[in-house]
C-alpha cells in the first residue's frame, strides 16, 4: 500500500498540513522548508505519511495508509478522507458503529472484500457515486440497507463475513436537487 503513487492533491494535502504546523509553531522554518522540498519531491503514499506523523494524531493525518483491522467495542470508530482500502480490510463491531467513508479514499482493487464479524453492531458505509455494495456474509437477525448508484463496470465493495444482531447500511452521497430533477426529466 505504501507503494502506490502520490497524485498532486496527495501532496498538496501534505503541504497544508506543513504549512499549518509552521504556523502555529511546531515546525521551524527550516523544518518546514525540508519537508515542504520532500513532499513535493515524493512519487509513493509511503513517502507522504512519514512526512506529518509528528504533527497530528493518525485519525488527523491528511493520508492514512493502515491496513489494520477496523474494530469497535461499544463505541464508534470511523475512517475518512484520503485512506488507502486493503483488497482485504477486517472489520470487528462488537455492539459498536463503524463508519467507513469511501468518497476520498484509494481502492486498491476493483473488488474490495470488507471481511466482518459484527455482534450487536452497525456498519456505516459512504460511497461514491459508481460504486457496487454486495452483502454477501452470513446474516442473522440483521438488517441491509444498501443504496448506492452503481456504475456497470464500476468497482465493488463486497461485505462477507458473520453478522449476528447487526445493520449493515450503505449510501451514495445525496443527489443537488438539481440533479434529481434532471434525471426526472431524461427518464420521462
Amino acid at each position: 500500500m505504501r507503494d502506490l503513487r502520490a497524485s498532486d492533491a496527495d501532496r498538496e494535502r501534505v503541504v497544508a498540513v506543513l504549512g499549518e504546523a509552521v504556523a502555529d509553531g511546531r515546525l521551524t522554518m527550516d523544518e518546514h522548508a525540508d519537508r515542504t522540498s520532500r513532499a513535493y519531491a515524493a512519487r509513493t503514499l509511503g513517502e507522504l505519511t512519514g512526512l506529518t506523523g509528528d504533527l497530528s494524531p493518525e485519525e488527523a493525518q491528511p493520508i492514512i495508509v493502515d491496513d489494520r483491522p477496523v474494530s469497535v467495542v461499544f463505541g464508534r470508530t470511523h475512517r475518512d478522507g484520503r485512506w488507502v482500502v486493503p483488497v482485504k480490510l477486517t472489520l470487528v463491531a462488537l455492539f459498536g458503529t463503524v463508519e467507513l467513508d469511501l468518497r476520498e479514499a484509494v481502492l486498491q482493487r476493483r473488488h474490495i472484500v470488507v471481511d466482518t464479524l459484527i455482534l450487536g453492531g452497525r456498519i456505516r458505509l459512504l460511497v461514491p457515486d459508481g460504486v457496487r455494495v454486495d452483502v454477501t456474509g452470513r446474516t442473522i437477525l440483521t438488517t441491509r440497507d444498501v443504496r448506492a448508484r452503481p456504475a456497470d463496470e464500476g468497482p465493488t465493495i463486497e461485505v462477507a463475513g458473520t453478522m449476528i444482531f447487526g445493520s449493515v447500511r450503505a449510501r451514495a452521497p445525496k443527489l443537488r436537487l438539481r440533479t434529481r430533477f434532471r434525471n426526472r426529466l431524461t427518464r420521462g
